[in-house]
Formats: C-alpha cells, sequence, structure tokens
C-alpha cells in the first residue's frame, strides 16, 4: 500500500460495476477494502483487500468498519454498490420476497452508512450511493416494485445525509443507473433487451464502466463541492 493512498471501501465489489468501480479507484491512487457475498469472485490486486460481507448482516457490516477503523482509522470514500433486483407483479410478490428486496438494496445501505460514519467524518470523506432509474421513474415488473421502492428509497437517503453530514465536511451522493450491461441482465432474453437497447436515445446499454466512471468522479477533488446530487446514468431513457 502506497504511504500517500486513500483509503475507500465498496461493497458490492464482486459484480460487474464493482470490479470497473475497484479499477477506477485503484488508478485514482486508493487503496481499497472491497466486501461481497461472493468475495473469492475478487481479482487479486495489491491496492484491493477482499472480505466477504453479507451487507444486510447489521454485526458483520459493523465488525468489517470496525477493522477498517482499527488499521487506517479513517475511510476517504465509501461506494455502496451491494443490491439485488426482483421481479413483479406486485400480486405475486410473497412478504418474504418483499421484506428481502427492501433490506438487500435499501436496509444495507443504512446500515453501511451508519457504520461508516465515523470514519467518514475522521477524514471528511465522500458516500457514494447506488440507486437506479427505477427509483427515478417507478420502475417496472422487469426489477419489481420492492426494488423500486428500495431505490427510490436509496435517493432520499442520499439526500438527507448530504445535509445531516454536511457540517461535517462528508460529501454524499447518488448515482442512479438504466439498464448496464453486466450478468445481472442475463435474467432477461434477447427481446427484452432489444427493447431496453431501443428505448435508449445513445442506442446502447451502458458499461459497466460507464457507471464507474462517474463513481470515480464523485470520489474525486473534481467533485469537491458537490453534494445530494442524484446522477441519471442512463443514456437519455430517463430525462431529468
Amino acid at each position: 500500500m502506497r504511504p500517500d493512498a486513500r483509503i475507500a471501501w465498496v461493497t458490492g465489489a464482486a459484480g460487474g460495476i464493482g470490479q470497473a468501480t475497484l479499477a477506477r479507484l485503484v488508478a485514482a491512487g486508493f487503496h481499497v477494502e472491497a466486501s461481497d457475498l461472493d468475495a473469492a469472485a475478487g481479482q487479486a490486486d495489491g491496492s484491493v483487500c477482499w472480505s466477504r460481507l453479507d451487507a444486510t448482516d447489521e454485526a458483520a457490516v459493523a465488525a468489517t468498519a470496525a477493522d477498517i477503523g482499527r488499521r487506517f482509522g479513517r475511510l476517504d470514500a465509501v461506494v455502496h454498490l451491494a443490491g439485488r433486483v426482483g421481479r413483479g407483479p406486485l400480486a405475486r410478490m410473497s412478504l418474504h420476497e418483499w421484506r428481502e428486496g427492501i433490506e438487500v438494496n435499501l436496509t444495507s445501505a443504512f446500515l453501511l452508512c451508519r457504520a461508516a460514519y465515523p470514519l467518514l467524518k475522521a477524514a471528511r470523506g465522500t458516500l457514494v450511493l447506488m440507486s437506479s432509474t427505477n427509483g427515478l421513474n417507478g420502475g417496472s415488473a422487469l426489477s419489481g416494485p420492492a426494488y423500486a421502492a428500495a431505490k427510490a428509497g436509496v435517493v432520499n437517503l442520499a439526500r438527507y445525509l448530504s445535509r445531516e453530514w454536511g457540517a461535517d465536511g462528508i460529501r454524499v451522493n447518488c448515482i442512479a443507473p438504466g439498464p448496464v450491461d453486466t450478468p445481472m441482465l442475463a435474467r432477461l432474453d434477447a427481446a427484452a433487451l432489444q427493447r431496453l437497447v431501443a428505448a435508449t436515445p445513445l442506442g446502447r446499454l451502458a458499461s459497466a464502466d460507464d457507471v464507474a466512471r462517474v463513481v470515480g468522479y464523485l470520489c474525486s477533488e473534481q467533485a469537491a463541492f458537490l453534494t445530494g446530487t442524484v446522477h441519471n446514468v442512463s443514456g437519455g431513457m430517463e430525462l431529468d
């Protein structure tokens, strides 16, 4: 680890967007603590330390934050990417599926934010939360009602925290991507994918790096006066 390295914590780091985000942060000089349920899928790198984490487990999230605190005493950036889509329609959704969707996509963000706060405060750091265009436009049966509701909650959690934590020098921002060309889309057939492409004015799906570039920007000094913002990375599928 470089002596001048900034410290970042990324959850959901083994996914497509996660791997692209790690590459961006490492290139920017960060040492990254990478957490995922499937940590074994992570690619080894001298600037990345992997740990297994269920982001809905309160004790595990707190323990991971405490471990980072013991080793570094601060966090310059936290990027919460852990999440999971569901499916619709609502009438066919069980209570278990609803609760799971809210837990994975929204409660996990709450747990991470609460655990990371003292370390972000120590560094006057930055927090990036991952929402979705589903959280802006109401979503669809492709991802389900719990996902749409949870991702809308993530948007307002970021806005709320930007005000509460502003006096501590912590910037809090949110990214709301449209469909991203990662393994998460493997659940859709070719016709559904083509409809998504056709609905995007730029004529393609986002790549994982399209999203990671925005994460990298928000974690950089170039975004030093941005907080409480929601970045619509949808190629025009969703218009602000």
